[in-house]
């Protein structure tokens, strides 16, 4: 079996099982309740902790610090520490997850039809 970085979509599309192979790939790095709405929230720009929870509704700090902790092992985040006082630490995506934007506005576009469709 070839390595799944040499392969193209169209390869990929042919094989079930490497299709389903990327596809787990990608739910092990961003499934969960809570960190799709953080990816979301640093889409355009990078924010402080705080600037996260106000922007995501219901989610507790220690949830919060969690799932960006997941993020930040998984290369989807970068956490920046500014020797300041009081201390300043601010998160941003790396640039594999900047192109996730693709896929957020395609749930998007499909969540609104979805739900004009279930409500006609």
């Amino acid at each position: 079996m070839m390595n799944t970085e040499q392969l193209s979509i169209r390869e990929i599309k042919a094989c079930p099982i490497n299709y389903v192979l990327a596809i787990n790939d990608t739910l092990n790095v961003i499934s969960g309740k809570w960190k799709l709405p953080i990816i979301g929230t640093l889409l355009y720009e990078k924010k402080r902790f705080t600037e996260i929870q106000k922007n995501i509704g219901k989610i507790t700090p220690r949830m919060l610090s969690k799932e960006l902790k997941e993020l930040e092992l998984n290369g989807v985040i970068t956490r920046k520490v500014y020797d300041e006082t009081p201390v300043l630490v601010e998160y941003e995506l790396t640039e594999s997850a900047k192109r996730l934007s693709e896929v957020l506005d395609k749930m998007v576009d499909w969540g609104l039809q979805h739900r004009t469709s279930l409500f006609q």
